[in-house]
């Protein structure tokens, strides 16, 4: 018999079945990890379908409601509202982002009587709002930040008074964070918290999303390459998150995701903070048309959020979320 000289440690071992695969897994995605990002129309009965993201939907707010019970149903603790606004309502500055009566603050009010313990995470920009689709104002074409974040202010206490448990700004203004922290406190919602869209990216990823809140496709110019972050930029993400912890955020946020996982995975790393991902409209719609073609089977999209986690993601906002909570039920029965 020929000797064989085979190591003694064979790692192959803790592959060779599914339950030691899983006995031995370093990481693995909970409902509890999921945010489900939800969009909102005005009227009545209505959901409207989104085409470039197969199988999302616009949901009036009555529609709305029943997806929020849904959520709860499924264990989901956090969804995310984000409204298409009506050209008709838009302004320069974008007025009505303030205006407690506005589709956001009524979409709030309405989830939080049917769902009174999920939380509720409210975009805080003005792009939605605004006829130019850009996040601040807008002065001599340039975006005037101070001014901005002034209006940002008024918005985030008019979130937080419809019921709004989680102020979410994403515009990427300078300062906002300490500024939108001292209205909170001034007006009576110090605890209310704070989930920093802290590094944000100027990414190609968004493109879906702009389509599905009407919102930035004619920016024209740089964009909104004058406040998102460069995509070749690392160490400027870590002084933006530093800045936003500094200034009073409760949470940090990385967008896109996966193509930031290394971004993820130092936020993390280096300042131990609740650390959320953004797995953005053209991450899931690149997926669902892979999955529903036949490209790639549907453990894509379980694996996608595995990344995620295993980056140091304490929570995902993914479009995903149903599907996944539903597939993690049906697994744990």
């Amino acid at each position: 018999m020929v000797q064989q000289t085979f190591p003694h440690t064979r790692l192959r071992r803790l592959r060779q079945s599914a339950s030691v695969r899983q006995l031995t897994a370093e990481t693995a995605v909970s409902v509890n990890d999921l945010i489900w990002p939800l969009f909102v129309i005005e009227g009545d009965n209505h959901q409207d379908p989104i085409a470039s993201m197969p199988g999302v939907y616009r949901h009036t707010i009555d529609k709305l409601v029943g997806e929020a019970q849904r959520a709860v149903s499924l264990g989901i603790n956090a969804i995310a509202i984000f409204p298409k606004i009506d050209a008709a309502l838009k302004d320069e500055v974008g007025s009505l982002a303030t205006d407690e009566t506005n589709l956001v603050c009524r979409a709030v009010r309405a989830v939080r009587a049917a769902c009174p313990g999920l939380s509720i995470i409210c975009d805080v920009a003005l792009d939605p709002f605004t006829s130019h689709g850009h996040d601040g104002v807008l002065q001599d074409g340039i975006i005037a930040n101070d001014e901005t974040v002034a209006i940002l202010q008024q918005q985030a206490v008019a979130q937080a008074r419809a019921g709004c448990d989680i102020i979410a700004p994403s515009d990427m203004m300078d300062g906002r964070i300490g500024a939108i922290r001292h209205a909170l406190d001034d007006a009576g919602f110090a605890d209310v918290l704070i989930l920093s869209y802290a590094a944000k990216y100027a990414s190609a990823f968004y493109g879906p999303f702009r389509d599905a809140v009407g919102a930035g496709k004619s920016l024209g110019g740089d964009g909104k390459k004058t406040y998102q972050m460069a995509p070749s930029n690392r160490q400027e993400a870590m002084r933006e998150i530093a800045m936003d912890i500094q200034e009073g955020a409760d949470m940090v946020m990385v967008k896109p995701g996966m193509p930031y996982l290394d971004i993820l995975r130092e936020a993390k790393t280096t300042f131990g903070m609740p650390t959320f991902a953004y797995q953005v409209s053209g991450e899931y719609s690149m997926l669902r048309h892979a999955v529903d073609n036949g490209l790639m089977s549907a453990e894509a999209i379980m694996e996608a959020l595995l990344c995620f986690k295993r980056a140091g993601a304490d929570g995902i906002l993914t479009y995903f979320a149903p599907d996944i909570a539903s597939h993690l039920a049906e697994e744990s029965k």
